[in-house]
C-alpha cells in the first residue's frame, strides 16, 4: 500500500507538470521548397507515361478526359422563337383548335338544311383560288334531335374568283364549305353560299355589282351638259335683238354633241369595268347543305 500510494502521486506530479507547460512544434518547410523549385510537370508525364488534360487556372482546374468508344454527341440548334403574328385589317386570328377523328354519327341533317353565320375573315375579289375562309354561329341552331352550339366553325375555300372585267362585269368569289367542328370532332360536310354580307345570291356566286347603266350614264354626262349651256346662250342671244340671227346656232351645236354622246357612251362603257367584291369581317351569310350529313 505504501509504494502504491507513493506511486499515484509521483503520476499525479508528472501529469500536472506536463500541462502547466506551453509547447511549440517548428515544422521544416525547406523539403517543399525544395520539391516546388525542381518540380517540372513534363518530367512526370514522362516518367510515368500517364497522359491528362489538365488546365490550370489561378482560381480552378478544368479536366476533360474523353473517352474514344462513346458516340458522338447530336448538334444541338438554337430554338428559334416565334413570333405571334400581327392582327391583319378586318380579319379574326382565331387560334388553331385540337379536334378528334370523326367516326360519323347516326343524328343525321338533311340536304338542303341551312345555317345562318358570320364570317370570321373578310372576304374579297383580290383572293386567289384555294384561300381559306372561316364562318361561325353567333346563337344556337336548333334541329330535329340535334341543336348547333353557338360559336361553331364552319370551314371553306375559295374555289374561284377574279377582279372586275370589262363590260361592266363585277368582280366574283365562289366559296365552298368542306368541314365543321362539331363538339371536337371534324365533321365534313358539303355546303354552299346562298346569302354573302345580308344579299341573297344565285348559284353560290358573290358577285361584284354590275354597272354597264350607270357608267353608260356616267358617260353622257358632257354631252347633256353641254347641250345645257348652249340652251342657256341661245336663250340669251335671243333676248337681244342684234344677236337673234345666230341665237339657233348654239343650240344646234349642242344638239349634235348631245346625240354625238349618247351614241359613243354604250360603246365607252362597254370597256369599263364592274364594282369589287369586298365584304368586311362579321358580315351575316348563309349556308345551305348540298348533302345529307351525320353527326352524334
Amino acid at each position: 500500500m505504501k509504494y502504491r500510494f507513493i506511486s499515484a502521486i509521483i503520476t499525479t506530479l508528472f501529469i500536472s507538470n506536463m500541462l502547466s507547460k506551453a509547447h511549440a512544434f517548428d515544422l521544416d518547410m525547406t523539403v517543399e521548397d525544395d520539391i516546388r523549385k525542381n518540380y517540372n510537370s513534363s518530367q512526370l508525364v514522362d516518367d510515368t507515361g500517364i497522359s491528362s488534360s489538365v488546365q490550370e487556372t489561378n482560381t480552378e482546374i478544368d479536366v476533360i478526359i474523353p473517352d474514344p468508344n462513346l458516340p458522338e454527341l447530336p448538334s444541338i440548334s438554337k430554338q428559334q422563337t416565334t413570333k405571334k403574328p400581327s392582327d391583319v385589317k378586318g380579319a379574326e386570328i382565331i387560334p388553331p383548335q385540337k379536334t378528334i377523328p370523326y367516326k360519323g354519327g347516326n343524328i343525321k341533317i338533311k340536304k338542303g338544311t341551312s345555317f345562318d353565320v358570320v364570317n370570321s375573315n373578310a372576304i374579297s375579289d383580290w383572293q386567289t383560288k384555294g384561300t381559306k375562309v372561316r364562318f361561325t354561329t353567333k346563337k344556337i341552331i336548333y334541329g330535329k334531335y340535334y341543336s348547333i352550339p353557338a360559336n361553331t366553325v364552319f370551314n371553306g375555300e375559295i374555289i374561284e374568283s377574279h377582279q372586275p372585267q370589262i363590260t361592266c362585269n363585277g368582280g366574283l368569289v365562289v366559296i365552298r364549305v368542306n368541314s365543321m367542328i362539331y363538339k371536337g370532332q371534324t365533321v365534313p360536310i358539303q355546303a354552299y353560299v346562298t346569302r354573302a354580307n345580308g344579299n341573297k345570291i344565285f348559284l353560290n356566286n358573290i358577285k361584284g355589282d354590275r354597272t354597264y347603266l350607270k357608267t353608260t350614264w356616267k358617260k353622257g354626262n358632257w354631252g347633256r351638259t353641254l347641250f345645257n349651256k348652249m340652251l342657256n346662250l341661245t336663250v340669251s342671244l335671243g333676248e337681244e335683238g342684234a344677236t337673234i340671227a345666230i341665237s339657233p346656232f348654239p343650240i344646234a351645236y349642242g344638239t349634235i354633241c348631245l346625240g354625238v354622246n349618247a351614241i359613243t357612251s354604250p360603246i365607252c362603257a362597254f370597256f369599263s369595268k364592274g364594282g369589287h367584291v369586298s365584304i368586311p369581317a362579321n358580315s351575316q351569310f348563309r349556308i345551305k347543305l348540298l348533302e345529307d350529313t351525320f353527326i352524334n
